[in-house]
């Protein structure tokens, strides 16, 4: 087998147009193939002293950026449980969308101060989940009100987290414009 040597100097006009193609197949986003296929080049450059030759350095380049989309879709992916249903409620704030959680703990609110209106609002927001389709509404109970943990959620039900977490944003997003409609 033939012993290969970086040129590094040469890497965009050589591989610059490969490497974009074949990120574009992957992430089907033209922006993100770009950004991936510069974090590509730059660890190469820093992992240069660990190429030993033995592959092309296209092939190289290949494999550095093969685990830069996974890593991408990684990334992602943690990210999806984390997301949130935005809603403005707030007249008293000046951002659009504050987070629900922050605004409920305000110790300066009057609103959840008032016993009658937490009642209320206890009261739409479990007419709102008894509306919900049947196990939409068991996930989001079990994981938002009872605090069981995504594992024993999708054990005792059969489904997978992506699964869960698609069902509690529904849940959420039902769930805002039922109050929306009857509370707010």
């Amino acid at each position: 087998m033939a012993t290969h040597k970086l040129q590094p100097d040469t890497w965009v006009d050589n591989y610059g147009d490969y490497l974009f193609n074949f990120a574009v197949g992957r992430v089907s986003d033209s922006e993100i193939a770009k950004d991936l296929v510069s974090e590509t080049f730059l660890a190469g450059l820093k992992s240069a002293k660990n190429y030993k030759g033995d592959a092309a350095e296209r092939t190289w380049l290949i494999a550095i950026l093969k685990r830069k989309v996974i890593d991408y879709y990684r990334k992602i992916n943690s990210k999806k449980g984390k997301a949130e249903v935005r809603m403005n409620y707030s007249s008293s704030s000046d951002s659009d969308g504050d987070w629900m959680e922050e605004q409920v703990a305000d110790p300066y609110s009057m609103l959840e101060n008032s016993d009658m209106e937490n009642d209320e609002l206890g009261l739409a927001i479990q007419e709102c989940i008894s509306k919900l389709p049947k196990k939409q509404s068991m996930v989001f109970t079990m994981k938002t009100i009872q605090g069981i943990s995504t594992e024993d959620i999708c054990n005792e039900l059969g489904i997978n987290p992506s699964n869960l977490w698609v069902m509690i944003h529904r849940a959420r997003t039902a769930l805002m414009g039922c109050l929306n409609q009857n509370w707010f």
